[in-house]
This record gives structure tokens, C-alpha cells and sequence, in this order.
């Protein structure tokens, strides 16, 4: 069986593609974004350096992209090769029987062309944070989201929210079900990155503060009861420009990392550290650093955009629920009850101890990530 991966380069998908290691599938990856290769097994015959142009480079392309994108849009196939050529060139090339694209709009739209006239190939299109849920709002993404979740065979989510949605929006193939994004974790492994409750005094926040993050928010609370927090220290992560000179210009003594700062395995033991996790946004799918959290024993406090949350928290059991991601004050009270009430935090990581186990465990899901390619085939 022949696998075609199209992604943007992602530690998930890296994941995802790593659970097939010993599987006798030939797995191919193409570079649709053009930015290098992917940092996957060897096994993994992968598909860059594909751009390239058809006429030499026009005064005012730059200007005609930024001041008129949907019109550039329609332009850029006569300047330079598209994905969607590119990847029929593969598709004639490995003859593929399944093509798995992860993310809606800067991979899925890319090739819905070539998928529409290669209608015979099974398409598997994994959901990803706000590919439905938030870009559904806007006219010209949701005729896209439609049209390619009418020709999607197969779809994969990491909630329940975005398989509902999908079919509202008119996916009628099969859903393979909910698995973490980026799969699983190796639950003994880490176990040894994990402190006792009584020893953890850092309060972990994820900093993003862009289109969809308000990290900021989690930062002012922070900053506005820092005298009832006592001794813990905060460590602000991913943290974007804004977040890091809101640190600085009111000298707070707080430790911030840039959105590079930290590996992944950095993080998770980071995590193995902390009594708190914060993150925050307007829209998501499942955090993956909410799951992160949940693994690594740091209690939970995280926005429920579209209910998503609430599919694996239950406020005020193993973590607390952010109803309003604009509201500092409600984020200052979530901090405060949970860093005076460490019985509640106590309970909590037990509770998503057993959580972690049934739902989060990297060989379980694994063996459904292999699962499905096989069922796939059996679909005709």
C-alpha cells in the first residue's frame, strides 16, 4: 500500500507518520508549502524542491498578492508551478492508494483540483485546531471547506466538535474517528520528568498572542494578583512579541521563552514540573499542550472555545474551564482557586492520570493510527 503525506512540516505529523515505522505501507511526503524537508524516518520518500517559475519574476507581484490576494490567487498558476500540479506530476509518478492531507487551508485547498480530477484515489483529510470552527465564519474559506469536504473520503479529528461540524457542512464519507493530533505519548518514558504535587512551584503559560491566541490575557492576570501567588515562579512559553515586551516594560520577574525557545522535549519536562498549565485562545480544536499537561500531571486551566475543552475537562474536577478568553478577571480567579486549593489539584492529577492512560497512551493509539490505512482498503 502506497501513502501519499501532504503537510506543512509539524512535530504531529512527524508523530503521526512515526507510528507506521514497522509497517510494510510505502509512505511518500510531499512538501506542499515548499519549506524543506521533514525531519521523518528515512523510510519516508519525500516530495520538495518542486517550486518552481514559468516566467521570470514581474514587477509588482508582492504588491498584487498583499493588495489583492483572491485575484493573485487565480494568477499564480501562470507564474510559477502549483501544488496542484505538482502533485499530479506525483500522483502519475507512485500511483498512490491513499492521500492523507492534515490542515484545511494552507494544505487541503492547495490540491482540491487534483483530488477532484483523481477522484478514485481515497482522500483521508485529518482536522487540525481551527480549520473548521473558526474560518467557517468567513465566505470565501467555507466554499472551500465545502467543496473539499464533499470530495474527502475519509476524516480524522482529534475532538468530537469537528466531526459534527464537518458533517453540517456537508461531509458525508466515513469519520476514522478521535485520536490526538500528534497521537500518543509514551506514558512510562516521561514518568520519570514528573515531580510530586508538593514539589512543583511553577505556574506554566502558553504565551501565543496572534489571530487566535490571547496569551496576553493570561500575562496581565498574572501580573495583577502576583502578591497572592506567593513563591511560584512564571514561565511563559511560545510566547510571541507582544507577550515577552508586556514582561519587559513592566519589569515583571517573569521567565519567557520565544516561540523557539524550547524543544518539545523541553517542554514535556517542563510540564513534568509545573503545578499549573494556562493556555488561552478564541478558537482551537484539542490543545495539544492542554493534553501535554494532562500527561505530565500540571493542572489544567484552558479555554473551552466551541466546547471542545469540555470534551476531556470537567470544570472544576481535573482542571477549570476559561468561559470567556477576553475576561482577565475570570482568568485571575481560575489561578487563585487553584493555587489555594491544592486538594483540587491533587484529585485532578489522579483523575487525568487515569485519563491519560485510556485515552492518551502512545501504543493504544498507535495501533488505531495503523488501523486505519488497513480499513481503509477494505472500503470499496
Amino acid at each position: 500500500m502506497r501513502i501519499l503525506f501532504i503537510s506543512m512540516p509539524s512535530v504531529h505529523v512527524i508523530r503521526w507518520i512515526e507510528n507506521l515505522k514497522d509497517t510494510s505501507y510505502e509512505l511518500y511526503w510531499f512538501d506542499v508549502l515548499g519549506r524543506g524537508k521533514l525531519e521523518t524516518l528515512d523510510s519516508v520518500y519525500q516530495f520538495t524542491d518542486w517550486k518552481k517559475r514559468k516566467v521570470p519574476t514581474i514587477k509588482g507581484e508582492y504588491f498584487l498578492s498583499k493588495k489583492t490576494p483572491s485575484f493573485f490567487e487565480k494568477v499564480v498558476p501562470f507564474l510559477e508551478v502549483s501544488a496542484n500540479e505538482a502533485l499530479e506530476k506525483i500522483i502519475l509518478e507512485i500511483q498512490p492508494d491513499i492521500i492523507h492531507s492534515f490542515e484545511m487551508q494552507g494544505c487541503s485547498y492547495r490540491i482540491f483540483k487534483t483530488m477532484k480530477k483523481y477522484s478514485n484515489i481515497k482522500w483521508i483529510y485529518s482536522c487540525w485546531g481551527s480549520d473548521l470552527y473558526y474560518y467557517q465564519q468567513f465566505p470565501s474559506h467555507l466554499k472551500k471547506i465545502k467543496q473539499v469536504l464533499q470530495r474527502v473520503d475519509f476524516l480524522h479529528t482529534d475532538c468530537h466538535r469537528d466531526f459534527k461540524l464537518a458533517q453540517q457542512l456537508g461531509f458525508s464519507g466515513k469519520h476514522l474517528g478521535v485520536i490526538p493530533g500528534g497521537t500518543g505519548y509514551k506514558l512510562d518514558e516521561l514518568q520519570s520528568y514528573k515531580l510530586p504535587i508538593a514539589d512543583r512551584k511553577i505556574l506554566l503559560v502558553k504565551g501565543y498572542e496572534h489571530q487566535l491566541g490571547r496569551g496576553l490575557n493570561i500575562v496581565k492576570a498574572l501580573h495583577s494578583i502576583q502578591k497572592k501567588i506567593g513563591n511560584y515562579e512564571v514561565v511563559v512559553f511560545g510566547a510571541h512579541t507582544k507577550v515577552i515586551e508586556y514582561i519587559q516594560s513592566n519589569q515583571l520577574d517573569f521567565k519567557a521563552f520565544d516561540r523557539h525557545g524550547l524543544s518539545h522535549q523541553e517542554l514535556m519536562e517542563l510540564m513534568g514540573k509545573s503545578l499549573i498549565y494556562i493556555g488561552n485562545s478564541i478558537s482551537d480544536g484539542m490543545p495539544n499542550t492542554l493534553l501535554e499537561a494532562i500527561v505530565m500531571g500540571a493542572f489544567p486551566i484552558q479555554s473551552n472555545p466551541g466546547g471542545v475543552t469540555a470534551e476531556i475537562i470537567k470544570n472544576g474536577k481535573n482542571g477549570f474551564l476559561i468561559n470567556n478568553s477576553e475576561s482577565i478577571l475570570e482568568i485571575e480567579n481560575d489561578i487563585l482557586n487553584a493555587v489555594l486549593n491544592l486538594k483540587i489539584i491533587e484529585k485532578a492529577a489522579v483523575e487525568n492520570s487515569t485519563i491519560a492512560i485510556d485515552r492518551l497512551d502512545y501504543y493504544n493509539n498507535k495501533i488505531k493510527v495503523i488501523a486505519i490505512y488497513k480499513d481503509i482498503l477494505k472500503c470499496e
